[in-house]
């Protein structure tokens, strides 16, 4: 009769690490969410500027985009999941930090389309009275979602020592802070650079990498 013999502590932690480092090491992402919604928020924010600076209207909320760019990423997801040989085992967390970051945008908005429609009667009297007759509530909207979009970036970019996206969380923090002070079209236009240097461009770096993944893989193989 075999008998197996056991592993000593080190060698257990040993052992732990390298499955770590091979699941890890297996894992690569196509990078086509981060750029699909770079260029998605990117969009919305350029365009919102354009209505506001050349004063017109789309008949539709640009920013609904949002909503529908849901349905593509279903979709990269599912195939991204198909495509990975191994799990890593910090996957189920970065899936759930992301459909956290997500839930916690549609709430955020809910949340502040209400405020705006309950204050939109108070704003109007005080700029009535011509005291702060400047005063507009979206202006200090910004901050806000550039400090939720910084979470799960800075994250993912520490955890998977992905230094885009590590750069890119603290870019999403640093322009929070300044749009506390500047107008609305500065607003959107950090919003707009924030997307790029946070999600799209590192989209295009791991985009790239995957690339250079899979074909390495084939010549192993050949």
């Amino acid at each position: 009769m075999n008998q197996t013999t056991p592993l000593s502590e080190k060698e257990s932690l040993a052992l732990i690490a390298q499955m770590i480092n091979k699941a890890k090491d297996s894992y690569h992402s196509t990078g086509m969410g981060a750029m699909m919604w770079g260029a998605v928020i990117t969009i919305c924010s350029l365009v919102r500027l354009a209505e506001i600076h050349y004063n017109f209207r789309l008949p539709f909320d640009i920013y609904l985009l949002t909503l529908v760019a849901i349905i593509p990423q279903i979709f990269i997801t599912i195939k991204e999941k198909r495509s990975q040989k191994v799990k890593s085992y910090d996957d189920p967390f970065m899936d759930y930090l992301w459909l956290g970051f997500g839930i916690c945008i549609f709430l955020l908005v809910h949340a502040i389309n209400l405020l705006a429609n309950d204050l939109q009667p108070l704003t109007d009297e005080v700029k009535r009275s011509g005291f702060a007759s400047n005063f507009h509530l979206y202006e200090y909207i910004a901050p806000l979602f550039l400090i939720l979009y910084g979470m799960p970036t800075f994250v993912t970019g520490a955890a998977c020592k992905f230094k885009p996206m590590l750069w890119g969380g603290l870019l999403c923090w640093a322009c929070s802070i300044i749009t506390v002070y500047t107008s609305v079209k500065i607003d959107l236009m950090l919003t707009a650079l924030s997307a790029l240097m946070a999600w799209f461009i590192p989209g295009l770096i791991m985009e790239k990498e995957y690339r250079e993944y899979i074909k390495a893989q084939v010549q192993a193989d050949v």
